[in-house]
């Protein structure tokens, strides 16, 4: 004996196997995602998503190599300098912080916030 019941999904009556849940796949992928994004975002996604967002506005903005912008441009964008995934410190102190192989480093100028943007070198993984 075959049992009636619903999709969980579009609630469309579905006959066959006693453990099927979903009419087809599509309504299996959409309640799927909709579940999901009742889930708070994980931490990871977080870190992660902030990470790409900042790797992509650092790319953007320095196309010669090693570029100066004030501070406040990348930040109304999304920037945030508290994510970053390692450092590197030249002979004078100055600690560059990169995102990837894209790397800020915090001045200020005439009362000015700026960063200085630069591409990691080969130079800088060498101690």
């Amino acid at each position: 004996m075959r049992l009636q019941h619903n999709c969980l999904y579009c609630n469309k009556e579905i006959t066959g196997r006693t453990d099927k849940k979903y009419c087809n796949l599509h309504c299996k992928s959409a309640y799927q995602y909709q579940k999901e994004k009742q889930n708070p975002e994980r931490f990871y996604n977080i870190v992660d998503n902030q990470l790409k967002l900042n790797r992509k506005l650092l790319k953007e903005y320095n196309k010669g190599g090693k570029v100066t912008i004030r501070t406040s441009v990348l930040l109304e964008l999304g920037f945030n300098p508290n994510f970053f995934t390692h450092y590197w410190k030249n002979q004078k102190g100055e600690v560059y912080l990169f995102v990837y192989e894209y790397g800020f480093l915090k001045k200020t100028e005439h009362a000015k916030d700026k960063y200085v943007l630069v591409i990691w070198q080969d130079y800088m993984g060498k101690t």
